[in-house]
């Protein structure tokens, strides 16, 4: 389909607002339609040299809700759905609001999207939803489609929750569903409660960055550009290519905690002192890694931003935008600011 509507659930948000503009630029006949409850990781200004755009529209709804979602998603041809509660620790926190919106609210797209015939459906899940990366036998090593669900945190058990759930809409009812599960992300516009942004936004204010206990746990990373790449790859395959299918999507950098505070404070120009080793997460996952071959075999993708280039671009991002970060401030987020302050780092996501 060359001009297809695409409702973008979550687009105000980190991954999704990125996808937004990526789609906009590589599809300039498609038309987006920006679904997004506005939360606190929510932002329009995200896409604010682009909501004029005559092939946006933004509107403001919850996917709980099957009355607004109905109302969209009956103009639209594709869903990309990356609406979700997505924090780690506020899971560990508060899981009801993860299993609400992960999972019911995928329920509600899933059901609209049947009704309405879709032609494709994207559930954009995560590495999170294996647990620790390692083969049947407990061999450590990048996870493969083909393994098991392991989620530890309620928030990973949300996201497999709707992962299976989507996969099953396709098994028994033919929905052209296709499933992601990517790494860790970092770039512009994330919300500094996540690791990468928030040691950038403490070192760039002078304040300690957090390493959960003896910071070797290792996070494979990917440019938030280079899983949009994949994505809108994805979604434009041929269908037969594609769907009831699950894949992974990795940027081959697996890094530890310690190993990106110390980048961030290198390339910040701060001391070492800065680190800050803190009480370890509850259940907290040694290695999240995932196997992308399969990707790279059936539709031949690659990431191509090494982690040395992303990073810098992204610290330079934040340096040069302290107005967003500003107004994120202005929120007063306690759980943000809970995260930023020193003493009190217990909370930021891997």
């Amino acid at each position: 389909m060359e001009h297809p509507t695409i409702m973008v659930t979550g687009g105000a948000g980190f991954i999704g607002s990125n996808f937004v503009h990526h789609i906009l630029y590589e599809m300039t006949g498609a038309r987006v339609i920006v679904f997004d409850k506005l939360t606190y990781a929510g932002n329009l200004e995200n896409l604010a040299d682009i909501i004029k755009d005559k092939r946006v529209t933004f509107i403001q709804g919850d996917i709980c809700n099957r009355q607004i979602v109905t109302e969209v998603m009956s103009a639209c041809d594709w869903v990309v759905n990356f609406a979700a509660e997505t924090h780690v620790d506020r899971s560990i926190a508060e899981p009801e609001a993860f299993i609400a919106t992960d999972i019911m609210g995928a329920f509600t797209l899933l059901e609209v999207a049947r009704e309405y015939k879709i032609k494709r459906f994207m559930q954009i899940s995560t590495d999170e939803v294996y647990g620790n990366a390692e083969a049947p036998g407990g061999m450590s090593r990048p996870s493969l489609e083909s393994d098991a669900l392991k989620p530890l945190s309620p928030y990973a058990a949300s996201k497999a929750g709707a992962d299976r759930l989507a996969f099953s809409y396709w098994a028994t009812f033919g929905l052209p569903v296709i499933i992601t599960r990517c790494s860790n992300n970092y770039g512009p516009y994330q919300y500094p409660e996540k690791q990468l942004p928030l040691y950038i936004c403490n070192a760039l204010s002078n304040r300690e960055l957090p390493v959960y206990g003896d910071g070797k746990s290792t996070r494979d990373w990917i440019h938030v550009e280079d899983h949009c790449a994949a994505l809108s790859l994805l979604l434009r395959a041929p269908l037969e290519q594609v769907a009831g299918e699950v894949f992974n999507i990795s940027g081959n950098e697996e890094r530890s905690i310690l190993e990106n505070a110390l980048a961030v404070l290198k390339i910040t120009g701060q001391p070492d002192s800065l680190l800050s080793f803190v009480t370890d997460r509850p259940g907290h996952v040694l290695r999240h890694a995932v196997n992308a071959e399969k990707l790279e075999k059936r539709l031949g993708w690659q990431p191509h931003r090494r982690f040395s280039e992303g990073i810098l671009q992204t610290v330079t991002w934040y340096r040069e935008h302290p107005e967003w970060i500003q107004h994120i401030l202005a929120r007063h987020d306690s759980f943000l600011e809970h995260a930023l302050i020193a003493g009190a780092h217990e909370i930021h996501r891997q």
